[in-house]
């Protein structure tokens, strides 16, 4: 089991857990974590498909430490093998939160009845959580995301999406022909569908007003690109990583005659955000 960078915890002393996937650490999720005692600590399945909160992220969202199992090492275990592992790691286990369709063991054979026989302590099943008789899913957040419907995202989320990435080097266009623009390479994180987006940008610990722009650069070389431009700031030579929160979309990509037509949407889009941040 592989522990969170950001946690040093005897785990003698944990004495409930809280056990899933937990991808994107939503407000279904915080539901099951609110179960935990003072002396909790959150279980994550790792499947290698996590790409809301990927790797270790999650850890940012909960006060409660997190470690990680990967499911192709568990998934051969029997569900008593399953919880003989739990309680070899948390000795003084007395008390496991799961989802509703929690499943363990090998073939996923046991599920929140077949844990509560073979686990002594304490079993809370939290029942399933919906936001307007819509069920919140990690697989429904990825859908919204990946058609740009980044508010109903952030709405299941409790919180705006965000994805980081390492700076890299652009056409160098922009600050010439345009606006000033960081440019990012990604990876893990799932990207919002192409477009023009409201924005957050934080660069070590500051956040700035921004617009996002993800997707193929058709009116110029056609490569993909994920640039943010700082509303009234003039910071381009950023080097590290930095993080984007998503807000709103304001506009697909399009493929523009001439420079100067883009220029013009540019402008439009980054008053579309200023009214936003304005409000």
């Amino acid at each position: 089991m592989k522990k969170s960078y950001s946690t040093l915890i005897n785990k003698k002393n944990i004495t409930s857990i809280a056990i899933g996937g937990f991808d994107g650490m939503h407000i279904a999720h915080q539901q099951l974590f609110k179960k935990l005692d003072q002396n909790g600590a959150i279980v994550v399945i790792e499947s290698g498909h996590s790409n809301l909160t990927p790797k270790s992220n999650r850890q940012e969202y909960t006060h409660f430490p997190v470690y990680y199992y990967v499911l192709d090492n568990i998934k051969h275990l029997e569900g008593e093998e399953f919880i003989k592992l739990l309680k070899e790691e948390f000795p003084n286990l007395k008390k496991i939160i799961v989802g509703f369709d929690f499943c363990f063991g090998k073939n996923r054979k046991y599920n929140t009845l077949g844990l509560k026989k073979l686990f002594e302590g304490e079993v809370i099943v939290v029942d399933e959580i919906c936001d307007n008789n819509l069920a919140i899913h990690s697989r429904y957040i990825r859908e919204f995301i990946r058609v740009g419907n980044i508010k109903k995202a952030n709405e299941l989320l409790g919180k705006n999406y965000k994805i980081i990435g390492q700076t890299t080097k652009g056409q160098g266009l922009g600050k010439k022909s345009f606006v000033p623009t960081i440019n990012l390479t990604v990876e893990n994180f799932l990207l919002p569908n192409e477009g023009v987006y409201i924005t957050k940008t934080i660069i070590k610990d500051k956040s700035y007003n921004s617009v996002t722009f993800l997707g193929h650069r058709v009116t110029t070389d056609g490569s993909y690109a994920i640039e943010t431009h700082l509303i009234g700031e003039d910071i381009i030579n950023i080097m590290g990583k930095i993080q984007i929160e998503f807000i709103d979309k304001i506009r697909e990509n399009q493929k523009f005659d001439n420079f100067e037509d883009l220029k013009k949407q540019i402008d439009k889009d980054i008053n579309n955000a200023l009214k936003y941040f304005d409000k």
